[in-house]
């Protein structure tokens, strides 16, 4: 067995005891298929991603380099054995939910490449998770209620209600984040900041746009 392996499933295990975290919590929230995923990354008998060694250090609050063994001894320990200020609450439904970039709140286009980091949010069901994502926002055209920088908790689906925030996309290219307002034969795209102007579609160019989403959730970083 790989000493390395062997030595970071320990660290692994040791931490996620200390959080009083269940190997199905971990596996759940990791990305991991099943408990027995964990209970092998534990025995250090499966060689583990560098990708999934960041997220399971995030789930369980710590660093990568603490769980591989390179920082040293003295500040490894003090780094498994600290309280967290976090507590981890199963039985609550918290889901770790994707991040993604390139959507711009103003004249971006909608470009979803790659997950850049994930988001622990509430949500009453399961199914209601599986439909959302997060998004960082790039631009100032909801300014005030949607700054550059701010992440927006996004429930996948295809209509909202007239007046609500949605995530749209104009002409199969760009995304944007706008209030969406309805008209008989008319669809308008309004920003907050009086800075941009209403963008307003009529008969047949209503086709031009689609809701990708409703807009739940606005989360700032001061």
């Amino acid at each position: 067995m790989n000493d390395l392996l062997k030595l970071m499933g320990q660290r692994i295990r040791d931490r996620r005891v200390s959080l009083k975290m269940s190997q199905t919590d971990l596996a759940k929230r990791a990305g991991y298929s099943s408990r027995s995923s964990i209970n092998k990354v534990e025995k250090g008998i499966v060689d583990i991603p560098q990708s999934k060694i960041k997220l399971i250090a995030d789930v369980l609050m710590t660093t990568p380099a603490c769980l591989m063994g390179w920082e040293e001894p003295d500040q490894n320990t003090e780094l498994l054995n600290v309280k967290p200020n976090a507590v981890f609450l199963p039985e609550k439904n918290i889901h770790l939910i994707p991040l993604f970039e390139n959507v711009s709140a103003g004249f971006g286009a909608l470009a979803i490449n790659s997950v850049v980091d994930y988001v622990p949010l509430y949500f009453g069901s399961d199914a209601e998770a599986q439909e959302s994502i997060c998004i960082k926002v790039q631009g100032d055209s909801m300014y005030p209620k949607i700054e550059d920088g701010d992440i927006i908790q996004v429930h996948k689906q295809e209509s909202v209600d007239s007046g609500a925030l949605a995530v749209v996309l104009l002409d199969n290219e760009e995304g944007l984040v706008k209030k969406v307002v309805y008209g008989e034969d008319w669809i308008e795209l309004h920003s907050i900041n009086p800075m941009y102007k209403t963008m307003r579609f009529e008969k047949k160019d209503v086709l031009r746009i689609r809701v990708l989403g409703a807009v739940k959730k606005i989360i700032k970083n001061v």
